[in-house]
């Protein structure tokens, strides 16, 4: 049952330690780590190592306080390179214990800050670890869609790991989604990578992955291999999590196969090193398995109250996959004992759930991934079939040109024709480029102008019909006292900043797929879920609102300390329906209308300077997502609205 690979362990390459060596190592660590003489860098080296190698993966806890310290030293020297590591591991600390909210927020922050100074191989383990939290709360678009970026930025970096890391991850998606062909490839190419490069840890992970899809084949013999050979290597590593899943699963192909006590044997060891480390998900599992077990005994009560214990972990810890098994086994148990009421109580749970875990998003987001890579092969089998044709062109013009001392005659005057025609092809495709160059470069002028579907509408029928969005996030942001701040600069430097503020702009809607919509002076205004709706459209609104702020805070202080003129910034955003569409004939631009538009613009009216303000119906929206925290702001008054509820909106902090 204990189905996931621990990702987080790729992030960092741990020394090999053998077991009599280890604690004169860890001592070492700590001497340096305490010598003040020692420069900044080698003790927090020293500590980020002390941290990781004695304590992650076996005690959480520890290994949370130490990279606290750790954070807390690379913060107070201005080494902000060094704090991303320490955010790691104290993310890896909660991951452990199955809180995957509060990893996914320390994680987060360590990417902030890995953006800031362009640590790409980091940024990419990061995000790889922030899928494996989403994974593992049963949220399985959101982690496609991180692990995705983490191979993008892999294999830009050409980090064979780290691409196994993502293939194996990729695997781990399809898997829960049933499709276990295409599992089995991504987890096998991940494996090749991880035998080549040595990776013991990753090994394992992989095996242990094959094994799970091999069990759900019912392949139990060949299943059994794996989570042996796998327990071996986590053993040589002495890492106690890694045991643990190896014992679980191991426990549960015993189960399948009905060998009951083999089970609980491995079940109940698989618990105590889960309950020794922390790590909740780990004695979720087990609990559940147990209680599996005592129901296949036909001890119903005892598998209820193993269930039950396991159900409410799972709900601690927001795993809605174990809630569903753990669901199952209660439905079972009291359909069983006679208590309708509980039977039907969990298996509407149990309902609820498979939907959420099978949804439909994650289906498509997988096969838009595999057309991209059909696409990318077509386009290869295509361009091959365009050399062999040229080759073989090529070859029957040297034949013939073999022969022209026999039509020497006819040659000289096919040679005079062919220049004839040579000239004219020049001519012509010399044209065609001039075109083919204009018609890109209007192309690439109404593209800055309007958003990619508008302009292709526009190109085909002449015109573009406004439309109604049912949900659309507004931005609106304000520069303060822009009046004021714009009669101590000359013209050019006053446009030259405002220019300077927008173009990051730009590219930070560019980001994250807000469609910028146009500029009055000093405000600007941008738009998410339009005009293609996103289901996500919401949350990079305001992402891209705290990354403006973020810069612009920036930028404010970069230019004080110059002495020069700065800008702050008000930010605010409503949801709600509005319509768009192109305005005018001539200079004409893509625009929206609608309430949703005015209290948008109130949103930012009654804002504070780097902050970002949104409405009620944009919170009820965004609650829950475990990146953001909220201040109510209580009701405030807003022209032509009364009084609206209001909150500010902020990055999790996790330090």
């Amino acid at each position: 049952m204990k189905q996931y690979v621990v990702f987080f362990m790729l992030l960092i390459s741990c020394l090999k330690i053998h077991a009599q060596d280890k604690q004169t190592y860890l001592d070492s660590l700590w001497t340096i780590w305490k010598d003040k003489t020692q420069s900044d860098t080698a003790r927090l080296i020293a500590m980020h190592r002390f941290a990781w190698d004695a304590y992650i993966p076996s005690q959480p806890d520890s290994a949370f306080y130490y990279a606290q310290m750790e954070f807390d030293f690379a913060k107070a020297k201005g080494l902000k390179k060094y704090m991303p590591s320490a955010l790691n591991t104290m993310g890896t600390s909660f991951s452990i214990k199955g809180d995957y909210t509060k990893s996914i927020a320390y994680t987060l922050s360590a990417v902030e800050i890995l953006q800031e100074i362009g640590d790409k191989k980091k940024i990419a383990g990061a995000l790889g670890n922030i899928g494996y939290n989403y994974e593992r709360k049963g949220d399985y678009p959101m982690a496609l869609d991180y692990f995705q970026k983490s191979l993008k930025i892999d294999q830009e970096n050409g980090d064979n790991i780290g691409i196994a890391s993502s293939l194996m991850s990729i695997g781990s998606i399809y898997q829960s989604q049933g499709d276990y062909p295409k599992a089995l490839d991504y987890t096998q190419r991940s494996l090749k990578i991880m035998e080549e490069s040595g990776d013991k840890r990753g090994l394992a992970s992989a095996m242990i992955n094959i094994g799970v899809i091999l069990k759900q084949q019912n392949n139990y013999p060949k299943a059994l291999d794996y989570y042996q050979q796998a327990l071996m290597i986590s053993r040589e590593l002495e890492d106690e999590q890694g045991i643990s899943i190896c014992l679980s699963n191991i426990g549960n192909i015993y189960k399948n196969q009905g060998d009951y006590p083999k089970a609980l044997e491995y079940n109940q060891k698989s618990l105590k090193i889960s309950e020794i480390i922390g790590d909740k998900e780990g004695v979720a599992i087990s609990l559940i398995t147990i209680g599996e077990v005592y129901q296949l005994q036909g001890d119903y009560r005892k598998a209820i109250n193993q269930c039950q214990k396991g159900f409410e972990l799972a709900q601690e810890i927001e795993a809605l996959k174990r809630q569903r098994e753990a669901c199952k086994c209660l439905y079972n148990g009291y359909k069983v004992l006679g208590n309708g009421n509980m039977a039907l109580k969990y298996h509407e749970q149990m309902l609820a759930l498979a939907d959420s875990l099978q949804g439909e998003e994650t289906g498509k987001k997988l096969q838009q991934m595999e057309f991209h890579k059909q696409v990318f092969k077509d386009s290869m089998a295509t361009a091959e079939k365009e050399r062999l044709m040229v080759a073989a062109h090529r070859e029957e013009v040297l034949k013939k040109n073999n022969t022209r001392n026999l039509i020497a005659a006819g040659g000289i005057i096919a040679l005079l024709l062919a220049a004839g025609f040579f000239t004219r092809w020049r001519y012509v495709n010399k044209s065609k480029a001039i075109i083919e160059k204009e018609k890109d470069r209007s192309n690439s002028l109404l593209l800055n102008i309007l958003p990619a579907d508008i302009a292709e509408e526009l190109k085909i029928h002449g015109k573009a019909e406004a439309r109604d969005f049912d949900l659309a996030s507004i931005l609106f942001t304000d520069f303060k006292g822009f009046t004021e701040q714009s009669a101590k600069l000359t013209a050019a430097d006053l446009v030259s900043e405002i220019n300077h503020c927008f173009e990051a702009f730009d590219g930070i809607m560019e980001t994250y797929g807000i469609e910028k919509i146009k500029t009055i002076g000093d405000a600007y205004m941008a738009a998410g879920g339009l005009p293609v709706p996103t289901d996500d459209a919401v949350r990079k609104t305001i992402l891209a609102a705290l990354e403006i702020q973020a810069f612009m805070t920036k930028r404010y202080q970069q230019q004080k300390s110059k002495g020069l003129p700065a800008f702050e910034m008000r930010a605010g955003i409503h949801t709600g329906p509005v319509v768009a569409g192109i305005v005018g004939v001539k200079k004409f631009q893509y625009d929206i209308w609608g309430d949703t538009v005015n209290t948008a613009a109130r949103m930012e009216s009654a804002s504070e300077v780097g902050k970002v303000n949104i409405s009620q119906d944009t919170f009820e929206l965004i609650k829950d997502d475990p990146a953001l925290s909220f201040e109510h702001r209580g009701k405030i008054q807003a022209k032509g609205k009364g009084e609206v509820d209001m909150y500010f909106v902020y990055f999790k902090k996790s330090f």
